[in-house]
């Protein structure tokens, strides 16, 4: 289903159409699947969340998410992310696990560019991390959000966030440093 059917469907949905939410349904999974997969994908066998029950989570999230108004495809990858970034650190520090102790969950920092970046971070601190990013700079936090948590291209997150893409390409640049610079100094 190309973009803009999906971009109309979220609309209709954002308006009541329960109709929209039914076509909606297989693309929602199918994107929420792609998103889990990027996630677990470095992450160690018997993980404490599987790709199928962070999809299922998200998804029961998502769907109560009435009140939002969608503006595109973008725009719902972006809050995907978000959501599925708020369901593996509660899964995480729920877990009982000590912060930055034994046992630890690991994701990749950046698997989609060539950065100087820690091979693994544990996913708690990472998520310590960008809330202090986010606390100084907002719109950093949000692009590392949409760029790691939700795949989304520059292009894409240029779209979301309101700003050209070489403003997109100079936030994700920084905050890659950053994250590296405090995700290091937890070691």
């Amino acid at each position: 289903m190309p973009g803009t059917d999906v971009t109309q469907l979220l609309i209709r949905w954002s308006g009541g159409d329960e109709s929209a939410l039914e076509a909606l349904a297989p693309v929602i999974q199918h994107e929420l699947h792609r998103l889990a997969s990027r996630y677990m994908a470095g992450e160690r066998q018997g993980h404490i969340l599987q790709p199928t029950a962070l999809v299922n989570e998200a998804y029961l999230r998502l769907i109560d998410w009435k009140a939002v108004e969608w503006q595109n495809k973008a725009h719902f990858i972006g809050t995907a992310a978000q959501i599925m970034r708020r369901v593996l650190v509660d899964a995480v520090r729920s877990s009982g696990r000590d912060k930055r102790g034994g046992g630890q969950i690991h994701v990749t920092l950046s698997q989609a560019e060539d950065a100087a970046a820690p091979a693994r971070a544990d996913i708690a601190a990472l998520d310590d991390a960008l809330t202090a990013l986010t606390a100084i700079d907002p719109r950093k936090g949000r692009v590392v959000e949409l760029r790691y948590f939700g795949g989304l291209s520059l292009e894409e997150t240029a779209m979301v966030t309101g700003v050209s893409e070489a403003t997109v390409r100079r936030d994700w640049d920084f905050a890659r440093a950053w994250l590296y610079r405090e995700l290091s100094r937890g070691r």
